[in-house]
């Protein structure tokens, strides 16, 4: 994975680069319209290091994305912003954990389509991210991958329909965790084919491919990101994209709309906050996570991982989100999925 490129120098005795770029980007906000709207609030950020908290294990979408931009923003701002993974509960523990956190701005979630998906599929939350959480920056949206395990006698979606079709029940499916953006386009792939099978819920996606390459499951629903390597390794077989669209990444997929018409489902990564977050916290961290996306080594990154930038102000962000939000509570009443456990 590339790091940016960015590097410190001294540029005298009393100012290093990341002191000024700290004291010009407070310069920046105490000038602008958003401070003035919190007089009472003066203390520069960050000061100290800042807690990025990613909801599943090492190695999936959401800890990809992140590590690159955590690492420019920690040479950008000079303070260390670490990953922490809180994995379990389809990204609910970690969720959690920030939305009862200090609203400083010194923990921050990367969140997922699962944190939208949450809200409807589990009632039973003692939270509501689109309330108790402020959605910061938006990192990327990326495709979804059907796979198969290599023993499967299936080379393409078609084929796989047919045998799911004619061995009801026996095919076993992963996801990352229920509620997730893979559980949910499990059942939705369910419905509109019309077949049965058995979903099994990891606790993030790397467990999940492991135990599909092994053969312990035939079948998976996985980011991109999440899984290209272990397809260009030859451990996993991948038949087709759940976006509408070709991948610019993977243009020989077709999308799982060729064959069921209509179907379409992607992730979505950002960045979010505990609610009453100081606003001029909320809109230095976009600048900083937009300025880190366009960032040339990130760029490729992304673009390796099959992902598509999501950059925006804070209200353009906002407004992705609550669409999003909508468009997932409908998924969840068609499909009629709640947490029943």
């Amino acid at each position: 994975m590339r790091d940016g490129t960015l590097t410190e120098t001294t540029k005298d005795v009393t100012f290093t680069r990341r002191a000024w770029l700290r004291s010009a980007a407070w310069a920046t906000m105490a000038a602008s319209p958003v401070a003035a709207a919190f007089p009472a609030w003066a203390q520069p950020y960050p000061t100290r290091p800042v807690t990025w908290v990613i909801p599943f294990a090492p190695g999936g979408a959401t800890d990809q994305l992140s590590t690159p931009i955590s690492k420019l923003l920690t040479a950008r701002l000079g303070q260390p912003f670490t990953l922490e993974h809180r994995p379990g509960a389809g990204g609910n523990v970690a969720t959690r954990s920030v939305v009862e956190a200090a609203p400083d701005g010194y923990t921050i979630l990367a969140t997922s389509t699962a944190n939208l998906i949450g809200t409807s599929f589990d009632p039973s939350l003692p939270f509501d991210v689109t309330k108790d959480l402020a959605a910061v920056a938006g990192m990327a949206r990326m495709p979804l991958l059907l796979l198969v395990n290599n023993d499967l006698p299936v080379r393409n979606l078609a084929e796989f329909v047919a045998y799911a079709k004619g061995n009801p029940g026996k095919l076993s499916v992963s996801t990352a965790g229920p509620g997730t953006v893979q559980h949910l386009s499990a059942e939705l792939f369910r419905s509109k084919a019309g077949i049965k099978w058995t979903i099994v819920h990891y606790r993030g996606s790397s467990p999940a491919l492991v135990d599909v390459a092994s053969g312990h499951v035939h079948a998976a629903f996985d980011n991109a990101a999440s899984a290209l390597e272990t397809v260009k390794a030859g451990k996993l077989r991948a038949i087709a994209v759940t976006t509408q669209t070709r991948s610019e990444r993977l243009p020989d997929l077709p999308p799982i709309a060729d064959v069921l018409p209509g179907f379409a489902t992607s992730g979505f990564y950002g960045v979010a906050v505990p609610r009453d977050t100081p606003r001029p916290i909320v809109e230095l961290l976009n600048r900083e996570i937009n300025a880190a996306q366009a960032d040339p080594a990130i760029r490729q990154h992304y673009a390796e991982l099959g992902a598509i930038a999501l950059a925006g102000t804070v209200s353009e962000y906002n407004a992705v989100v609550a669409a999003e939000s909508v468009r997932w509570r409908n998924v969840v009443a068609l499909l009629d999925v709640r947490k029943t456990d």
